[in-house]
C-alpha cells in the first residue's frame, strides 16, 4: 500500500510546521537513508520528507547514501521528487536569492556510487532529461507567483564537496556557460530517474561562486547557510504550492520505459528479477 505520491528532499523546515508528521524508519538492500522519513498530508497529498544530510546536517555531501534515500522514496509509493537545493552562482545575471529552476546537470564528483544497476545485467538509463520538462514549467510557474526572480532552465555543475571550488575551477566552470553549482544533484536525480520518478530541482542561489567575479569573496560555509537560513519560508512555500498544484495523477510524470530501453543487449522485454523498477510496484 502506498504511503506517499510525492517526495521532498529537504531539511526539517519543510515538514516541522505541519500537523500529524509521521516518522517512519526504514531500510534498504543499499543500507539506510540519511534519516527517518518523514510522512505528512498537504493539501490532500501524501507527502515523503526526507532530509538529505539528516535532521542535524551531520552528513557531508560526499558521504550521503544517495542510493538508499531514494530507494526509500520509491519503496513508499512516491512517483514525483522535488529536489529543492543550496546552490551558488557561476554568472553574474544569477543573483543571490534567485532561484534557479535547472534543466541539466555536469557531473564532477567521484566515488559516488551513482546507479542500482551493478550487472549481472547491464542497464544505461538515459539522463539527457532527467529533469521533467512539465514538472519544470509547473515549477516555474508557481515561483513566480511568489514573486520571486526565477530562471528557466540552467545547467548545474555538482562537485564532490565538502571543499568549495578553487578560483581557477570556479572560473573555468563559469566559462563554460554553466550557471550553478551545487555538491547533491548527482547522483540523486539520476538515481531517481532510474527508478522511473519525475524528478524537478529548485536552485536557491546562496552567493557567488569563488572565482565568478575578482572582487568575490571565497565563499565559507558560514555565508552560505546564512542566506539559506534568511531565505528558507521562500523555497518552503514554493515547495508546498508546488505539492498542492500537481495533477491528481502523477503517472505522466514517471517513465517506465526508462529501463526497458536501457538494456545494453538490446532486449526490450521485461525482466521482473533483474527491474527494480518492477520490484517496487
Amino acid at each position: 500500500m502506498s504511503e506517499a505520491e510525492i517526495g521532498v528532499f529537504g531539511g526539517s523546515g519543510f515538514y516541522s510546521l505541519l500537523p500529524d508528521t509521521q516518522e517512519i524508519r526504514l531500510d534498504t538492500p543499499f543500507g539506510p537513508p540519511s534519516d527517518s522519513v518523514f510522512l505528512a498530508t498537504h493539501a490532500g497529498r501524501r507527502i515523503a520528507f526526507l532530509p538529505r544530510h539528516g535532521r542535524h546536517h551531520g552528513i557531508p555531501p560526499h558521504r550521503i547514501n544517495y542510493r538508499a534515500n531514494v530507494w526509500a522514496m520509491r519503496s513508499l509509493g512516491v512517483k514525483v521528487v522535488l529536489s529543492p537545493c543550496a546552490s551558488g552562482s557561476l554568472q553574474t545575471h544569477v543573483k543571490p536569492g534567485d532561484f534557479v529552476v535547472c534543466d541539466q546537470f555536469v557531473d564532477r564528483t567521484s566515488g559516488r556510487f551513482d546507479t542500482f544497476y551493478d550487472g549481472p545485467i547491464v542497464t544505461h538509463v538515459s539522463p539527457a532529461e532527467t529533469y521533467h520538462p512539465a514538472l519544470r514549467e509547473l515549477a516555474l510557474k508557481v515561483i513566480r507567483r511568489h514573486g520571486i526572480e526565477a530562471h528557466d532552465g540552467g545547467t548545474i555543475v555538482v562537485i564532490n564537496g565538502p571543499r568549495f571550488s578553487t578560483k581557477a575551477e570556479s572560473i573555468w566552470f563559469t566559462k563554460m556557460g554553466w550557471q550553478v553549482i551545487g555538491m547533491t544533484q548527482y547522483p540523486e536525480a539520476y538515481l531517481c530517474r532510474e527508478l522511473g520518478m519525475g524528478v524537478v530541482n529548485i536552485s536557491l542561489i546562496t552567493d557567488y561562486d569563488a572565482g565568478h567575479v575578482s572582487e568575490t569573496e571565497a565563499v565559507t560555509a558560514h555565508s552560505v547557510l546564512e542566506v539559506f537560513r534568511q531565505n528558507a519560508h521562500r523555497i518552503r512555500d514554493v515547495v508546498l504550492d508546488l505539492v498542492a498544484e500537481l495533477p491528481a495523477d502523477l503517472d505522466p510524470f514517471m517513465d517506465r520505459d526508462a529501463l526497458r530501453y536501457g538494456r545494453a543487449d538490446g532486449r526490450n522485454e521485461d525482466h521482473g528479477d533483474v527491474r527494480l523498477f518492477d520490484v517496487l510496484e
